[in-house]
């Protein structure tokens, strides 16, 4: 019989799981998955958006929104890799040795081989490439998250595939037109469709994805990016990134049995029905 059917998600920062694949954490859960995210940091360097909260340690703060975001979405609290917000631009902490961008990345590495051996995940998650925007903590984590899967092969028999985040081109040029304030290349930064394994429409969660974002107060509020948007804007924005999410294919040791999957589970034996 296989194992339980587990899915490990890996990013940085607290709030990368909401905007990325908050829909597919939750609808996963729903279908019995085992979901572990793991979150490097507690966003301790970035910004507080909402002037109306009162934070008196950030770290601890969004920690905690974190966990509310992970009952919005259905699935367990996160795991903390106890790593430090490297930040950015003006906030980069280039003398903190415990900031991401700072560690040996083959320690995070070990330490995701660690979780891995104890959650036994079929499928992996974690950043694209690009890191999503090029923020040097999601290109540690892509890279560390990567090396773990694929030196995961030979100790762990049940890993069987690797997906990045992935946002198609369209979607970056239409956000890049809001003008807003950020070294932002869509480009870059956004995908050709070929290039998406898995497209989920997750319309029918969308209110939990909406709640889990939320529920990062901190990054979400009046002077965020979200927040700095139009009605008109900010409706159009909802649409792409909140009912639709997608994926490209970052590793496989199984057979991919069409092209674009139908999900991550999609042709691994004995987890055929979580894709049906």
């Amino acid at each position: 019989m296989p194992d339980q059917p587990s899915l490990l998600a890996v990013f940085a920062h607290p709030d990368d799981e909401a905007f990325s694949s908050g829909g597919t954490l939750a609808h996963y859960a729903r279908q019995g998955v085992r979901i572990t995210l793991a979150c490097a940091t507690r966003g301790e360097a970035g910004k507080i958006t909402d002037p109306s909260l009162t934070v008196e340690d950030l770290g601890r703060f969004r920690e905690a929104e974190l966990q509310a975001a992970c009952q919005a979405l259905g699935i367990p609290d996160a795991v903390f890799l106890d790593y430090h917000d490297s930040g950015r631009q003006e906030r980069v902490r280039t003398n903190d040795p415990r900031a991401l961008m700072n560690v040996d990345p083959f320690e995070v590495e070990g330490r995701l081989l660690e979780l891995i051996g104890q959650v036994r995940p079929q499928v992996m998650l974690t950043f694209d490439p690009h890191g999503g925007y090029g923020h040097i903590d999601h290109l540690v984590i892509h890279r560390a998250a990567s090396a773990a899967f694929f030196s995961g092969g030979h100790r762990y028999s049940g890993l069987r595939r690797l997906f990045f985040t992935a946002l198609p081109v369209a979607f970056t040029r239409r956000f890049a037109e809001t003008g807003m304030p950020m070294d932002y290349e869509p480009e870059r930064y956004g995908v050709s469709d070929e290039t998406l394994a898995v497209s989920l429409n997750v319309s029918a969660l969308a209110e939990h994805k909406l709640a889990a974002l939320r529920a990062h107060g901190t990054q979400t509020g009046p002077s965020s990016r979200m927040g700095q948007l139009s009605h008109e804007e900010r409706e159009r924005h909802q649409r792409d990134l909140v009912h639709r999410e997608s994926f490209s294919l970052g590793g496989s040791r199984a057979a991919v049995p069409s092209y674009p999957l139908r999900g991550f589970f999609d042709g691994l034996s004995g987890f055929e029905h979580l894709d049906t």
